[in-house]
């Protein structure tokens, strides 16, 4: 069928390779020319093409002759002529494509030429592997060509500090592990200051071992992890002030929105309780946050409606079903506020900070390619996800690795008979041997097998990549018996030792099937590179974790019939098709599991990207935040004052709590009351108290420098989102982990999940308008401002907030608790209370 296909519709890859060929006979017909440029005029070729960019010529307007250029100096620098598949391979990356190339093929090299092409427009080329190993590796070797060509060359590495990181992504190219640049993106979007950030904007990557990275690694998303600055003390102390609190004179409760705050008299108690000036300086602004939460908890909260306490923990039930949801806690502290409310232990856990996957994170390049030895088997899966085409490169020289049939055994014990004898035969000819084994207890099993036949060898089973790559350099010497689990090694060739040639070459043995064709694709190729000879053959038993899946229980029947015992082998084509169909089953759930996972990060993928842009164009703007800001007041505003008006007769607008709530967050007393309210219309009501705002914000804008306003602004800002983002994003993960029970309701947990997502981050928005308008109306600004994290990650290196804040002098005063903030201050400077001894 495949060949009929073939026959109607063409060979894909054959045209492709076609067409790349003509441009590699381009690159081909200029060597003459290049060879006879001097150093100097080799080197002056960058700045020329540099030149060109600059003046409208394109990177594929310019692709034959800087290639031609970059295989010249490969030649002189390196001692390394590019052959003609590596120049296919080259262009198929530039191209934004897969290329895929056996083992040995020069896959490193081949990454030279689109590096040097693409880092021609001065936007930066990442180079990213499996690990620091050959990042550092192929940093120093491949730099020596790209410096020789005038090019700078940066190395990414873990540990390194800002400044050092910063440097490296400044460089035309820079190399590292997928985790270091995935990471770095991450912790740029929590910096304070655009200085802080180390990327430039994500151009072009090239990424080795791409099936690796992007299908292995795609299940697991990268976070950032850690504990937002809340104490269990601090829960405590909230919960023993509220304790003393009385309603209507000391908190106003919603019963619609079910929003509680502190009246005037609430805030002067909070004030005299916790021996401070003024609830709402930003040094307060933690405490602030931990009363909100005791006072939601003990008014909004209800124990046996809202949640249980069962065997000392704090049970939330769901208000649509009435179940319990174990495992879930309410976000943003107020699990801790019901904890400190029930006297029970309070949870101090770790939250999630930040997080992407490696799809999401790659597919913000402006362009992606990849390399691999294995990618054919995963095409569909590149060119659906990620847009790229899976080009196969033929090899320089033909393979004549002999890759024999499966060896089936009957258990276990008799395959690992077999294959520990294979190996000391091998072993005692002086053949090297490579034993790829699924998992590390099996290779430390086999380790011990060959300890007693007396076969000395190496373990490798990926806990150091210096040894790792070290000993896989050594694993084609004679005599050299070598066990790793399949992934080990990866990007490092096993170069035949003297004499090796005429014993056969290297012997792949494989001692269990991998439930990815790929995997054991990568293992076969470990032998046979750049037409050496070799052999490979994988032994299974009925036994195998993939067989027993698949339904092997009629092969042993067959095989108890026929009388054969554990010595006894069988080499079937129907067994080998039966196990290769059964890889294909589970590469198939796996694909659709990668594919769920990046679903459910798309819907937080939108919400990231709106949040980073917002948050971006804070750090960076020079302009002031005033109208932003005014916007989330007035939406505030509106969001009140539309809730408490939507009677028909306006004699029952609840124009009380509006009041309420303008005085709790927005103005003082004496700016406003409930009658300048009356007679007018919904919209009128926010004009006026819009108004009033306005004005208390000049007020404030005369106090202070206009840079000191603009400043505050930003801090205010910047605080609330990142806050707010950090406690949304941990609750959508608390939401993703038990979303799948939706499906036991004939729901669809992912529909589910982006419905309440969505109005997880509109109620998100609120809080942050609401929380921005609070504090930019009644904080009480310093001089000495500075932007504060408001969490401190597991990585970093410096904790705790800074603490040395400047006390304001003050003339000799004796306080009294009787003073009202709003009362003139005794002291006879004509001001309030609160604008001087109270500020």
């Amino acid at each position: 069928m495949a060949g009929l296909l073939t026959k109607i519709f063409g060979d894909g890859n054959k045209k492709q390779l076609n067409k790349l060929q003509r441009k590699v006979d381009q690159i081909e017909e200029l060597e003459s020319d290049m060879e006879s440029l001097s150093d100097d005029e080799l080197k002056r070729k960058t700045e020329e093409f540099k030149e060109r960019y600059a003046n409208g010529e394109t990177l594929n307007d310019m692709l034959v002759e800087a290639f031609a250029v970059v295989r010249e100096g490969a030649k002189r620098v390196l001692g390394m002529r590019p052959f003609p598949v590596q120049l296919s391979g080259a262009i198929a990356l530039h191209e934004g494509n897969i290329a895929e190339m056996k083992t040995g093929e020069g896959k490193t090299l081949a990454s030279t030429m689109p590096a040097y092409l693409n880092a021609l427009s001065g936007k930066g080329v990442h180079i990213i592997t499996v690990n620091d190993y050959l990042a550092g590796r192929d940093a120093k070797d491949m730099g020596e060509l790209y410096n020789f060509l005038g090019l700078s060359v940066g190395l990414n590495g873990n540990g390194m500090t800002k400044d050092e990181k910063r440097e490296a992504y400044n460089c035309d190219i820079t190399y590292g592990t997928n985790n270091e640049f995935g990471f770095d993106y991450l912790r740029d979007n929590m910096v304070l200051y655009k200085e802080q950030m180390v990327q430039r904007p994500l151009n072009f990557a090239i990424i080795d071992e791409v099936d690796s990275i992007l299908i292995d690694e795609a299940r697991t998303p990268l976070i950032i992890s850690g504990s937002a600055q809340k104490s269990a003390s601090m829960y405590q102390q909230a919960n023993g002030f509220v304790r003393t609190l009385n309603r209507e004179t000391d908190y106003t409760y919603d019963e619609k929105t079910k929003g509680v705050q502190l009246t005037e008299e609430g805030i002067n108690k909070a004030e005299r309780y916790f021996g401070i000036e003024n609830l709402f300086d930003l040094n307060h602004v933690s405490l602030t946050h931990h009363i909100n939460q005791a006072l939601k908890a003990h008014v909004s909260m209800h124990r046996d409606t809202d949640y249980v306490v069962q065997e000392g923990e704090v049970v939330i039930v769901d208000q649509f079903t009435g179940r319990l949801m174990k495992g879930r806690r309410y976000s943003d502290g107020l699990h801790q506020a019901i904890e400190a409310k029930e006297g029970l232990q309070i949870q101090n856990e770790s939250m999630t900070l930040a997080s992407i996957t490696f799809q999401n994170f790659f597919r913000m390049y402006q362009k992606l390619s990849g390399m691999t030895g294995t990618a054919k088997t995963e095409e569909e899966e590149f060119r659906n996800i990620y847009n790229m085409d899976v080009i196969a490169i033929p090899t320089n020289e033909p393979i004549i690795r002999d890759d024999k049939p499966d060896m089936i055994y009957k258990s276990v014990e008799g395959k690992f008979r077999a294959v520990t004898e294979d190996i000391k035969q091998r072993y005692e000819a002086g053949q090297p041997v490579l034993v790829g084994t699924v998992a590390v207890e099996t290779s430390e099993l086999i380790s011990k097998m060959l300890k007693k036949a007396g076969v000395p060898h190496n373990v490798l089973n990926a806990k150091n990549h210096y040894r790792e790559a070290e000993i896989i350099e050594n694993a084609g010497q004679k005599g050299a018996v070598t066990i790793a689990t399949n992934m080990a090694g990866r990007g490092t060739d096993i170069k035949l030792g003297e004499g090796v040639t005429e014993l056969g070459g290297l012997a792949v043995i494989g001692t269990e099937r991998h439930e990815s064709r790929r995997i054991d694709n990568q293992l076969r190729g470990r032998s046979g590179r750049q037409g050496d000879p070799g052999m490979s053959q994988f032994y299974l038993s009925m036994e195998d974790e993939l067989m027993r899946r698949f339904g092997s229980e009629n092969m042993r029947n067959m095989m108890d019939r026929m009388g054969m015992d554990d010595s006894q082998p069988i080499e079937s084509k129907m067994v080998s098709r039966a196990v290769e169909s059964a890889q294909k089953r589970v590469e198939g759930n796996n694909f659709d599991a990668r594919k769920t996972v990046l679903s459910y990060d798309d819907v937080l993928r939108q919400q990231r990207e709106i949040i980073y842009k917002q948050r971006f164009d804070v750090i960076e703007a020079n302009e002031d935040l005033r109208d932003i800001v005014q916007e989330m007041i007035k939406s505030s505003i509106e969001r009140v004052v539309n809730a408490n008006t939507q009677d028909e007769l306006d004699e029952n607008w609840e124009l009380n709590t509006i009041i309420e709530y303008v005085h709790g967050n927005l103005l003082s007393p004496e700016d406003i009351s409930a009658d300048d309210l009356k007679g007018k219309e919904p919209d009128e009501i926010t004009d006026f108290i819009l108004e009033k705002v306005k004005a208390r914000y000049e007020e404030k804008e005369e106090e202070l420098t206009p840079e000191q306003m603009r400043e505050f602004e930003k801090v205010i800002v910047l605080r609330t989102v990142d806050t707010k983002w950090m406690d949304h994003i941990d609750q959508m993960e608390q939401l993703r982990q038990g979303i799948h029970l939706r499906a036991y309701g004939q729901n669809d947990p992912l529909q589910e999940y982006q419905a309440e997502g969505f109005q997880m981050f509109e109620s998100m928005i609120v809080e942050i308008e609401e929380e921005v308008a609070k504090y930019v109306m009644k904080a009480e600004i310093r001089d000495n401002l500075q932007r504060q994290e408001v969490a401190k990650n597991t990585q970093a290196v410096s904790g705790g907030q800074n603490q040395n804040e400047k006390k304001k002098s003050r003339k000799p005063y004796v306080k009294t608790d009787n003073v009202g903030r709003n009362e003139p201050c005794p002291c006879g400077s004509g001001k309030k209370y609160k604008h001087c001894h109270g500020a």
